[in-house]
């Protein structure tokens, strides 16, 4: 019932994402489509940095009283004719909205966007027992035609072209025109939304997720381009919300704050096309809305974290600007990754909930730029924490062999810092005498790793070390020629003044 994870096999995704010709198009859409527009924007909000700093802070505040905020949250529900349900893991999580289901007679379920669903492997378990579970973000929809994970996690079919997605319109969609236009996308979003209408307005329960769980409210807030999650949880006979504890946030002028960076850094919009705010089920004299409101809290490791040294992962608010940004996500994409979570958030968050033996190789998959930390609108220090994980896996011996050995001999010598200097001065000599007047080698011993894909530049024959040591004797000795001078400069004025005294 699990989630399916091949993050042990991270090295042999990343090498068939890398010659897949396909993905590696759909790829360049990341940074055209996301990189320029949320620079873009964010230059428009002279504050945009000052609201990174609060969105920091508010998430900070609750992390530090989360039992507080969730206690105050369940009891707004309870107040509003709602239910909430705690789950400490995903099979709990799991058993209770079967049990929802299985009490409202439910044959098909609706499904916004949900990460969380992703996490516990809810669809594969609701098929199981004989209820149809159906996305209804577009993205999601596509990939669940096609049985895939998503590789993003807000745009979860960036990896496909609009050939693919035709062809899988047509194979399922058997009931319409075979001849009928699908060359354009508007009309394969028409088609989905044919599709899909028909499937709101049979669907028995609808699940969604939740950006943010006001604490001052009892309300679920759900950010969205499309409107489905607002038809997900209002036509159905129950809505049920499944979300991570993490998610509270404690009163609704902090939501407001939140908000402004969230969607400026997810897609480079001001203000998603949909903030729909949830707070219990249809009143007496309420027009719509589901006769029942059920949330489901997910802890499933989180609680763990929040006593850690990876507590600061919490603050995530999944706007997916981390891997946007980063490299290693632009070259492979997100299933090389191997479960839910891509990107740098994932290299962080995976180890977190499966386990670093399990995704040991996410923390090791980044060339720590910094981009990830650089545009985080809640300013989670990612590189540092997969460095964190990196000193894990090196402690508990889950690092290969050579790259222990390795290590260890590096910090033989980095203890040694004369020793340092000395090995380190003639490795530069022989590098640069290995590489004559070339420039560059495309071949080094014990580097065929880097070689085999790229040149080595030749270095310099000094280290930097010697050169900062002979720049700073340099400049000691101009400064000590200047103060000679202006010495004997002086001395000179006043022997002359002396002697015209005379």
């Amino acid at each position: 019932m699990s989630v399916p994870i091949t993050s042990p096999q991270f090295k042999g995704n990343a090498k068939a994402a890398l010659k897949d010709v396909q993905l590696q198009r759909a790829l360049g859409k990341v940074e055209s489509g996301f990189i320029g527009k949320r620079a873009q924007v964010a230059a428009r909000l002279p504050e945009f940095e000052q609201l990174r700093d609060l969105a920091r802070d508010i998430k900070d505040h609750t992390l530090a009283h989360l039992d507080l905020y969730l206690e105050a949250y369940e009891a707004r529900v309870k107040e509003s004719g709602g239910h909430v349900h705690w789950a400490a893991t995903a099979e709990d999580a799991r058993k209770i909205i079967l049990d929802i289901c299985k009490r409202l007679e439910a044959k098909t379920v609706t499904k916004g966007k949900s990460m969380i669903a992703e996490e516990i492997g809810l669809n594969a378990h609701l098929s199981e027992a004989g209820i149809v579970p159906i996305e209804t973000d577009l993205g999601e929809y596509i990939i669940q035609l096609r049985d895939e994970a998503p590789s993003h996690i807000i745009a979860p079919a960036i990896h496909l072209n609009k050939e693919q997605i035709e062809a899988d319109f047509r194979r399922v969609h058997t009931d319409l025109p075979p001849e009928r236009n699908l060359d354009e996308p508007a009309s394969l979003m028409a088609e989905a939304r044919a599709v899909l209408r028909e499937k709101f307005l049979a669907a028995d329960v609808g699940i969604t997720g939740a950006n943010f769980l006001i604490a001052e409210t009892g309300t679920s807030v759900i950010v969205t381009n499309e409107g489905n999650g607002d038809l997900t949880q209002t036509l159905p006979k129950a809505h049920v919300v499944l979300a991570s504890i993490e998610k509270v946030v404690p009163t609704l002028e902090d939501v407001s704050t939140i908000l402004r960076v969230l969607a400026r850094s997810a897609t480079g919009q001001e203000i998603s096309v949909y903030t729909t705010f949830s707070t219990g089920p249809r009143r007496a004299d309420d027009p719509d809305g589901p006769g029942e409101y059920h949330v489901v809290l997910l802890d499933n490791g989180r609680s763990s974290m929040l006593s850690g040294q990876f507590r600061e992962m919490l603050r995530c608010i999944r706007c997916g600007a981390c891997m946007n940004h980063c490299p290693v996500y632009g070259a492979v994409g997100g299933h090389a990754y191997g479960w839910v979570y891509p990107g740098p958030m994932g290299a962080v968050l995976t180890p977190s909930l499966i386990g670093v033996d399990k995704a040991g190789h996410l923390p090791n998959a980044s060339t720590f730029c910094g981009r990830c930390e650089e545009v985080c609108p809640v300013r989670i220090p990612l590189p540092k924490l997969m460095r964190h994980w990196r000193e894990r896996e090196f402690e508990r011996h889950l690092s290969p062999a050579t790259v222990r050995t390795g290590l260890g001999f590096w910090a033989f010598f980095a203890r040694r810092p004369r020793l340092y200097r000395w090995a380190t001065q003639r490795a530069m000599r022989f590098l640069a005498l290995f590489g004559g007047n070339r420039g560059r080698m495309h071949w080094l011993p014990f580097a065929g790793g880097w070689t085999r894909h790229r040149d080595f530049p030749i270095p310099e024959r000094e280290t930097f070390q010697v050169q900062w040591a002979k720049r700073k004797k340099a400049e000691a000795k101009a400064v000590a020629e200047a103060d000679a001078n202006a010495r004997r400069a002086a001395e000179a004025a006043a022997k002359d003044k002396a002697e015209a005294a005379q």
